[in-house]
């Protein structure tokens, strides 16, 4: 990368809510417009009549927002018609922090997922595919709809919605079908939502922005209500109890070869990975900003800044996951020797380092190579 280069600006996590007519993706999406805890949210639904205004005018959100009418995203002949809406909202004057397509009811993901990641516009980045399953219609739902198998295979989160009513054995039937039709080298994670109030830091959490410290800003009219819902025990009390997160730091170089060994085979359940990664020696940027999500994952070579501490420090995110043991997992990923005092190591080093450069986007300028 040129050192006289611009640094590139934050990519836009483009997240994809899909699933079946009456699951709760709507509801679900309200819930994340009225809870966005100061973020700023891109919309792009099928149906605009059955998004709550109001809770889009309390966001801030309805000049950013994208409506289809009647139209089905996933039916756009290729990845450049949703180009044209995805340019509008990643435009300097929306300032969104993350964009969310709510699909039609019938869309098929995979050619959802197709288009976000053959997508030409460099400010956005894969966030992930949140499938939301009625727990109470599970069974009904996959007798009218086979090809449910397929959407949850490549699903990186599945809500499961509507969980109030059934009991805990249904609910453990239901996750096991929902994991046996999981992708090879793991299943999506899984967590349970009644009225799809899911905890909105799954999707959007400030302290997942490794580089960046969140803004000091004044509190809103909805940190107001979300607090004191919290206190009267309402839709907001304990949401983050679903899930599990790690946080991993390094003093040390990781090993490339390991670390990338962990990474092919996460544990079933983790959702998200972000921060960066200190490989030492032999690499020309030295930190490897990564962004992983589901089984899709990225590195990206930045320089380091001026007396930065140079270490590794990673958030990862799931559901049903062990956070003891996926941080020893990560701790044996360290190097065990200083890099620099061996030149055979040094060289296998930069060989180990083919794997990491796999999942480096390749430069779209002559002046970054």
């Amino acid at each position: 990368m040129n050192p006289t280069s611009p640094p590139r600006k934050q990519q836009i996590p483009v997240i994809v809510l899909a699933g079946f007519l009456g699951s709760g993706k709507t509801t679900l999406l309200n819930h994340l417009l009225r809870n966005r805890a100061g973020n700023r949210i891109g919309v792009i639904v099928n149906d605009f009549g059955s998004i709550e205004i109001d809770a889009m005018t309390v966001s801030g959100q309805v000049g950013s927002t994208v409506s289809l009418g009647n139209g089905c995203l996933c039916c756009a002949v290729d990845a450049s018609e949703l180009d044209t809406f995805l340019e509008t909202l990643t435009g300097p004057a929306a300032r969104l922090d993350v964009i969310v397509i709510e699909a039609s009811g019938l869309a098929e993901p995979q050619e959802l997922l197709r288009m976000i990641l053959a997508s030409e516009n460099p400010h956005i980045v894969y966030g992930g595919l949140v499938e939301v399953v009625d727990a109470a219609e599970f069974d009904a739902t996959r007798d009218r709809h086979p090809e449910i198998d397929r959407h949850l295979a490549v699903a990186d989160l599945v809500v499961l919605n509507k969980t109030d009513r059934i009991g805990t054995e249904e609910q453990t039937r239901i996750r096991d079908v929902i994991a046996a039709a999981g992708a090879p080298g793991g299943a999506a994670a899984v967590i349970g939502a009644v009225y799809g109030r899911i905890d909105p830091q799954l999707l959007f959490d400030p302290a997942l922005r490794p580089n960046g410290e969140e803004k000091v800003r004044q509190l809103t009219f909805e940190d107001l209500l979300r607090d004191r819902s919290e206190e009267e025990g309402g839709d907001g009390h304990h949401l983050h109890a679903a899930y599990d997160s790690v946080s991993f730091t390094a003093d040390v170089p990781m090993n490339p070869r390991r670390l990338m060994e962990f990474l092919d085979s996460r544990p079933q359940g983790v959702y998200r990975i972000k921060g960066f990664v200190d490989f030492g020696v032999g690499d020309r940027a030295d930190k490897y900003v990564l962004h992983a999500v589901g089984r899709f994952l990225r590195f990206e070579p930045q320089p380091w800044k001026r007396d930065e501490p140079r270490r590794t420090q990673l958030v990862l995110i799931g559901s049903g996951i062990a956070p003891e043991a996926l941080h020893k997992e990560l701790a044996d990923c360290r190097e065990s020797a200083a890099p620099g005092q061996d030149a055979a190591q040094d060289a296998a080093h930069e060989r180990s380092m083919w794997g990491v450069l796999r999942y480096v986007q390749q430069p779209d300028r002559p002046d970054d190579a």
